[in-house]
């Protein structure tokens, strides 16, 4: 069989910039011809671009094709596995270093759910089902106390309104008792005091951002493709499993929990995998004998970088919770349901038990609760 190629030039500045649109895949001329996109892109020499695609460019959803190191420039690019239909864009971006305090989570599948003993979780936690999501930026840490109140005190001075605002036990413990409106609003005014266009609006048009209130932001009124924003939930997952797949928490070397790897609450126990004594509270976080969080970055990082992501606080993610998700949940960037009555929790946190600090475990709350044990980090999409 031949292969016809059309070329198409993609011009990428020194700084990480999005760029132009590309070609669509047509359908064969002949039976004996197909049409594959081939790409000319310019880039500075040692960069790595990321080309991506989307078939709807209304849908915002761009999916990442490969990572590619230039070594010279301009370079061919050949989307071989391009079908004949539908339509694909193509844009690439430049991809450069890990943004200060981040860390970098690789594009890719993996298995979401309860992945163990399905007797040991809940209902909600299956079927397990393969998600891609494309590559990100985490914050390492959850949100320190001294990393809110920067942000926090610049957006009341910049038109940002906050409803309740945040506590915590000290400078660098996490941020904790924020509604999930405080949450979303702060990601947006952290982008706006670092000259980011922010991800969330108070509409389909995005024009208006949210800065004020109590508004139930929908998934289509989020720039995915800007700012600092909550991840999704499968994108928590993600994060937390570190890049190891079948194992019940952010570790792959045991499927056991005890203190020296996170800070959560011993009582009851109940649970094979805990190992500490039944009744007693982690000493990394006591306050006058009770619970209590501990410094962020207290204990050992899982496979990606990130701290924390078993125990100390919950930490808001961006979806609506379903006990039922994961039914039709799709195999592409999942953002959960279009409406509810609660937004999903990950990772466990210091009053709460081993069972919550397994990597599949789901928790929900209304958008307006805050808790001692509930706070967040955030993501950036890449270049930003």
């Amino acid at each position: 069989m031949k292969n016809r190629t059309t070329a198409i030039k993609l011009s990428l500045g020194a700084l990480a910039l999005w760029t132009g649109l590309a070609a669509q895949a047509a359908a064969p001329e002949v039976t004996d011809i197909a049409m594959v996109p081939r790409l000319t892109i310019q880039s500075d020499v040692g960069t790595t671009n990321q080309i991506q695609y989307c078939t709807n460019l209304s849908q915002g959803w761009w999916l990442a094709l490969t990572n590619l190191v230039v070594a010279e420039s301009p370079y061919w690019f050949v989307d071989v596995d391009a079908p004949p239909s539908p339509q694909r864009f193509y844009r690439a971006r430049v991809v450069g270093p890990t943004p200060e305090g981040m860390a970098l989570i690789p594009a890719g599948s993996f298995t979401m759910g309860n992945c163990m003993d399905p007797g040991e979780g809940e209902a909600r936690e299956l079927p397990l089902h393969t998600v891609y999501v494309s590559a990100f930026y985490m914050d390492q840490y959850e949100v320190t106390k001294a990393l809110w109140d920067d942000v926090y005190n610049w957006a009341i001075c910049h038109g940002y309104s906050f409803e309740y605002g945040a506590a915590g036990k000290a400078s660098d413990h996490p941020a904790l008792l924020m509604k999930w409106y405080d949450a979303v609003k702060w990601c947006n005014a952290r982008s706006e005091k670092e000259n980011k266009t922010p991800a969330y609006y108070t509409e389909a048009g995005l024009s208006v951002r949210y800065r004020s209130g109590e508004v139930d932001v929908q998934t289509n009124w989020v720039n995915w493709s800007s700012g600092y924003r909550l991840p999704t939930e499968a994108e928590w997952e993600k994060a937390a499993r570190g890049g190891a797949s079948g194992h019940r928490f952010p570790w792959s070397d045991a499927d056991t929990i005890n203190w020296s790897r996170a800070n959560y609450y011993a009582w009851p126990s109940g649970y094979s995998y805990d190992v500490n004594p039944t009744g007693d509270y982690n000493p990394a976080g006591t306050n006058g004998g009770g619970p209590y969080t501990s410094p962020v970055g207290y204990f050992t990082p899982n496979g990606y970088g990130l701290y924390d992501m078993a125990g100390n606080v919950w930490e808001w993610c961006w979806d609506w919770y379903s006990d039922t998700y994961y039914t039709s949940s799709p195999g592409t960037h999942p953002r959960g349901p279009a409406s509810g009555s609660a937004r999903v929790g990950r990772g466990g946190g210091c009053y709460h038990s081993a069972n919550f600090c397994r990597a599949a475990d789901r928790f929900s709350r209304a958008p307006a609760y805050g808790s001692d044990s509930l706070g967040f980090r955030s993501v950036l999409p890449l270049g930003q």
